[in-house]
């Protein structure tokens, strides 16, 4: 029953003041999304970052090359809810500043889903083709045109938009604000590897999110031990059946 009325009134808003995605997504998105990406980072920082020598990484070390590719894109998608809470709170005191720097960001995030596909067919051309051959594919395609990579500018701007804002609006000290504009500078394309910078970048994002996460979280009451077993259970159920309809498809 605690679960039935959650779902249908959250006890902590009204009809006034409810915000997308809310404080539980939004929080546990700004803590959980740039581990995720940092983990993701960690597992093939040991490989050169350019295209090549990660196909041959591909080759030699497929289960843990996919993991850090799977992590990465993952902790990239979940991003989606942190920035927007992220820009809400940024918003309450300088509006046109969120507004901006959210939207590029996102934008952003759609470009780097969209350049995780790629990665993952390269990796299955390595797979299928042998690694000479995959190579060359992405060697002399590796240029070509597509409008999503229009985007690829508007998250290095749009991080920097959204680190000015968080320091002027108070949402962030100088110190995080600093770390979180450090993803401005983190590398955008296809098979894109780990650098040092990667993982400073990674981190600032982690030093500025997190603590925010667990800001957000604590800011209004908290559901029963009923209700949050409930979620638990309908998150599983529901994120089981999305597996196996994905791999039916």
């Amino acid at each position: 029953m605690e679960l039935k009325n959650l779902l249908h009134k959250n006890p902590e808003t009204t009809d006034n003041d409810f915000w997308f995605p809310g404080r539980w997504v939004g929080g546990i998105s700004l803590i959980i999304a740039p581990i995720l990406f940092l983990v993701g980072m960690l597992l093939r920082m040991q490989f050169h970052f350019f295209f090549p020598q990660q196909l041959e990484a591909y080759r030699d070390h497929p289960i843990l090359m996919m993991t850090a590719y799977n992590f990465f894109i993952v902790g990239n998608i979940l991003l989606w809810p942190a920035i927007l809470t992220l820009t809400r709170m940024i918003g309450k005191k300088k509006s046109q500043i969120a507004l901006w720097g959210g939207t590029f960001v996102i934008l952003g995030l759609f470009a780097r889903t969209f350049h995780a596909g790629i990665n993952h067919l390269a990796f299955q051309l390595v797979a299928v083709e042998g690694l000479d051959r995959a190579t060359k594919t992405i060697a002399d395609s590796y240029g070509a045109f597509n409008i999503i990579a229009t985007l690829n500018g508007t998250i290095m701007f749009g991080w920097f938009i959204l680190a000015i804002g968080s320091y002027l609006s108070g949402t962030l000290g100088l110190f995080r604000a600093v770390a979180l504009g450090l993803m401005g500078a983190l590398m955008m394309g296809v098979l894109k590897g780990t650098s040092l910078f990667s993982i400073v970048a990674a981190t600032g994002l982690c030093l500025a999110l997190i603590p925010l996460g667990f800001k957000v979280l604590s800011d209004g009451p908290s559901p029963g031990f009923k209700a949050i077993t409930g979620w638990i259970i309908v998150v599983l159920a529901t994120g089981t059946l999305l597996y196996f309809l994905g791999q039916a498809g």
